[in-house]
């Protein structure tokens, strides 16, 4: 008996860490962080994804300084050509707006864009426990994260869209 609480104790442990590391729901912090759209609004992550409700949302956190972020365009426009019914979401860390516009004129960004105002250790970056970027998230049509943390524009990323 003792054996099998031992067990169940392990086991329960190891299932709440994986949640803990790939969670399926954002936070409330994470939700009500603020984020600034293109014409200046400032807006939560909450409002952001209740605009795209009912729909799969590829998230890219990236920034115009970032080389890999730039280095994965190309294949983030080939997705975008292969998968136009996904909703593509773009948080951007650059270090103002201006630069944020600027990037995304001089790379050509395609989706949905929203300056993350929080930076790296606001809510919400802090809820991604962010390391690295670019970092990929997609969420499905009831808005659960379907990918929490992915770096690269891969075979996974791909097979996790509809």
């Amino acid at each position: 008996m003792r054996k099998l609480k031992l067990l169940t104790l392990i086991l329960s442990l190891a299932v709440f860490n994986c949640e803990s590391q790939n969670p399926t729901k954002f936070s409330e912090e994470a939700l009500n962080d603020t984020f600034i759209s293109l014409d200046g609004e400032s807006l939560s992550f909450k409002e952001i994804l209740a605009n795209y409700e009912g729909k799969t949302i590829l998230i890219d956190v990236w920034a115009s300084w970032c080389k890999d972020c730039i280095a994965g365009m190309p294949k983030m426009k080939e997705l975008q050509e292969s998968k136009q019914e996904i909703v593509y979401v773009f948080l951007s860390l650059d270090k103002s707006i201006d630069s944020w516009k600027k990037g995304i004129e001089k790379y050509k960004v395609e989706g949905e864009h929203y300056f993350m105002k929080s930076g790296w250790d606001g809510p919400f970056g802090t809820f991604l426990d962010l390391d690295w970027i670019p970092r990929y998230l997609v969420i499905d049509e009831v808005q659960n994260i379907k990918i929490f943390k992915e770096i690269k524009v891969n075979k996974n990323l791909k097979n996790s869209l509809p």
